[in-house]
């Protein structure tokens, strides 16, 4: 089903990160070519090397450190469909408000690929009147939010905010690309 798709992943710093490895890994199972922007908080959780381990590709993760002149209008053209998980509340916020400060935020404001977007955060974040304003605003302008579920979080704590588990994102995946 997604055999030669192009699939940029976003990761951001959360501890779901764990959970885009093997989001990577899934899409990569059913033929995706993807590729990876890591935020720098994302490498407190998972390093680049296992992103590139199990896509194949190198991680990207600075706007200026590269041999591109431009990677965030590279890999805006390149995705066909671009994938955040986890989506902080940092990152949503910034992506509501079109304010670019790293080469994930560049890249999602210069694609024109559709946009899935897998909340997670602990619930009192997630609850926020401004969390909430800013997941409206990205639902409004036509990206797909998928997630977050309840259950266990970091800590110990129980409610919403858990990412949505790969499989769930993958059938979105599926369903966004299979209808154009």
């Amino acid at each position: 089903m997604l055999s030669g798709r192009r699939i940029l992943l976003g990761v951001t710093g959360g501890i779901a990160a764990y959970k885009a490895a093997y989001l990577a890994r899934r899409l990569g199972e059913q033929g995706a070519d993807v590729r990876v922007i890591m935020t720098e908080a994302a490498e407190r959780f998972v390093g680049r090397q296992t992103f590139a381990a199990i896509t194949g590709n190198p991680v990207e993760r600075d706007l200026f450190d590269g041999t591109s002149v431009s990677p965030h209008t590279d890999l805006a053209r390149w995705a066909e469909l671009v994938v955040v998980a986890p989506a902080t509340t940092n990152l949503i916020g910034r992506l509501a408000n079109g304010l670019a400060s790293d080469l994930l935020t560049n890249t999602l404001l210069a694609t024109r690929a559709p946009l899935i977007i897998a909340p997670a955060m602990h619930t009192e974040m997630w609850e926020h009147p401004a969390t909430q304003r800013n997941v409206a605003v990205l639902r409004d302008d036509g990206h797909e939010i998928v997630g977050p579920d309840s259950g266990e979080l970091a800590g110990g704590d129980l409610g919403p905010g858990r990412m949505a588990e790969p499989e769930a994102i993958v059938a979105v995946v599926e369903k966004l690309l299979e209808h154009g």
